[in-house]
């Protein structure tokens, strides 16, 4: 793990106005503007099935990182299984859906990911300020670490107190497409692959959560044959 600071973002900014994740081309560098800091309308979730209207498009949340999950899953889980100042970790935090939400609901955050240019898109989505109408909202602890799910050394152990995550689905998205990361679980071909290495994953989140708090992750079907 190494940490990308916010002046690293502001400085890779200046030199490339863009990052690349499989074929979309995504600006970043600039600070941005919130019309909504929150969705218009919004209740916590009380069955096994969660639908929704639309996939959310309040803050910096945006669809043009493909795959990312509803920033109205990571506010369900955000709101149900944390508190206030607690720690939130997304190891494969991608655009930052999980740290923005956090941010927004004053929860400090890790997130990490294996793609240097999703790093900086998550910090890109976390450059705007927080004018929150909640008079005990205080601006969270939020940290992006460029890093492997499966190696997480810079967390101790039990520090967590939720992990809300949404992994590539195998390779069915290739986000590291125009150049290969060594190590990017959305480039393996092979099944068994892919989950031994989200078992690694899983062992290592075991390893960082406190005793009797939760782990959220959110996968889709594989077929194997078509």
């Amino acid at each position: 793990m190494r940490l990308v600071t916010f002046n690293e973002y502001l400085e890779y900014a200046k030199s490339c106005s863009e990052i690349v994740i499989e074929d979309t081309k995504i600006h970043v560098g600039k600070p941005h503007r919130i019309e909504a800091y929150q969705p218009e309308e919004f209740s916590l979730e009380t069955t096994t099935v969660w639908s929704f209207p639309d996939r959310g498009d309040w803050a910096t949340h945006r669809g043009d990182y493909r795959g990312n999950w509803s920033p109205r899953v990571a506010r369900n889980l955000i709101l149900r299984y944390s508190k206030p100042g607690e720690l939130v970790l997304d190891q494969m935090c991608g655009g930052g859906t999980t740290l923005v939400e956090c941010k927004l609901l004053g929860r400090n955050a890790i997130g990490v990911d294996i793609n240097y240019e999703a790093c900086i898109l998550a910090l890109d989505r976390l450059n705007f300020n927080c004018n929150q109408p909640s008079s005990d909202w205080k601006e969270p602890d939020i940290k992006v670490y460029h890093g492997d799910a499966r190696n997480l050394d810079l967390i101790e152990d039990e520090s967590v107190d939720l992990i809300a995550t949404h992994p590539p689905y195998a390779n069915i998205i290739s986000y590291s497409k125009q150049k290969k990361i060594e190590g990017d679980l959305s480039q393996v071909y092979n099944l068994e692959e892919y989950l031994r290495g989200m078992r690694e994953v899983a062992e290592e989140s075991f390893r960082d959560l406190k005793p009797g708090r939760f782990c959220a992750v959110l996968v889709g079907d594989t077929r194997k044959h078509r």
